[in-house]
């Protein structure tokens, strides 16, 4: 699977509000009446799956309800397009990325980031072993299958760090057919479902999380109206802290995981528990969500400083213009409280 990062223009009619019963704060551990919920949709990026576990073990597990939540999770897939749902107020909250945050900044769109499940982004390239494709320095001038998405997002990054070159890429239509078929050919993949997959079908894969090397996108976002901010604070907050406690309960296994994994079957059928673990596992594994910043300030967990940085690497990569107003692009004011952090 792979990220759609940038975002059309379009007028962003009927803002998000959102319905209210209540501004009551519940006391952590209470119980609240579904009298008193309030409303939130949040729509994810892909059909359900591990990557998504948090946000269905808040659900399944009653913690949204515990903050006053009646959260409403919704399936991504395909057909579907998050940030036009966004954009038009269907929806109150998606599952984005630092690219798109920048583009509200640079089109002037009411919209921001407020939070990052993902501290690495799990995008990756994986190549054939016994290649001296081991690095991904060794890939320059090598063939690889990237998408469209991919050329206007990551692969500027690798061109700008390690001198890759369009002359490379070979069109990714999502099938891994011809990467089984050619071993000096590698593709764009994400960490936790192409090497799972390619691994089934008997090749041992040599993965590059391309995080680990410096590309600095912010991924599994909560991206939101700046009029839901505005008006609905404190529900925006319930939610968020919700939500990170969800997180930090599916990272660390257990009984607790069940009734989320089987929230995730139920909305995904294509799912099963193998393809569940394996991505809770490799998350873990490789700091996707607890890793750098969330250490010390807690799941979802942003700074100034990596935005800027983010900003400026990508600007030099030529991917947005100098001159955006970055802190225009995101919000730490719900973030960065320590839930869940080691």
């Amino acid at each position: 699977m792979t990220m759609k990062y940038r975002v059309s223009r379009r007028a962003a009619l009927g803002l998000i509000g959102g319905s209210a019963a209540s501004a009551l704060i519940p006391v952590p551990g209470a119980r609240v009446s579904a009298q008193t919920l309030d409303k939130v949709s949040y729509q994810t990026n892909w059909r359900a799956q591990g990557e998504h576990g948090g946000f269905y073990l808040a659900l399944a597990n009653g913690i949204y309800k515990k903050y006053g939540i009646d959260a409403d999770i919704r399936m991504g897939g395909p057909q579907q397009n998050p940030s036009q749902l966004l954009l038009g107020g269907r929806v109150d909250m998606i599952m984005s990325n630092s690219f798109e945050a920048i583009r509200y900044a640079q089109e002037n769109l009411p919209f921001i980031c407020i939070a990052s499940i993902f501290q690495k982004d799990p995008q990756v390239l994986i190549s054939h072993p016994g290649q001296g494709n081991d690095t991904l320095a060794a890939l320059k001038g090598k063939p690889i299958l990237v998408g469209a998405g991919g050329r206007t997002s990551f692969w500027p990054f690798l061109k700008a760090k390690f001198g890759f070159t369009d002359e490379q890429i070979r069109p990714y239509t999502f099938n891994m057919a011809p990467f089984l078929a050619d071993k000096t050919i590698s593709q764009q993949g994400f960490l936790s479902s192409e090497p799972f997959a390619i691994r089934k079908a008997g090749v041992n894969p040599v993965v590059h999380l391309l995080a680990d090397s410096g590309f600095g996108n912010y991924n599994t976002t909560i991206n939101i109206s700046k009029k839901m901010v505005a008006e609905k604070k404190d529900v925006v907050q319930r939610f968020v802290t919700a939500t990170l406690e969800g997180w930090a309960e599916y990272m660390k296994g257990g009984p607790a995981i069940e009734a989320a994994n089987a929230l995730i079957l139920k909305d995904n059928p294509d799912m099963d528990g193998e393809k569940l673990a394996y991505a809770r596992q490799v998350m873990n594994e490789n700091g996707i969500v607890l890793s750098g910043d969330a250490l010390t300030l807690g799941i979802g967990a942003m700074t100034d400083a990596r935005w800027a940085d983010f900003y400026k690497m990508m600007t030099e990569a030529g991917v947005f213009p100098a001159g955006i107003d970055i802190k225009k692009a995101y919000s730490l004011e719900f973030i960065n409280k320590g839930v869940g952090k080691a």
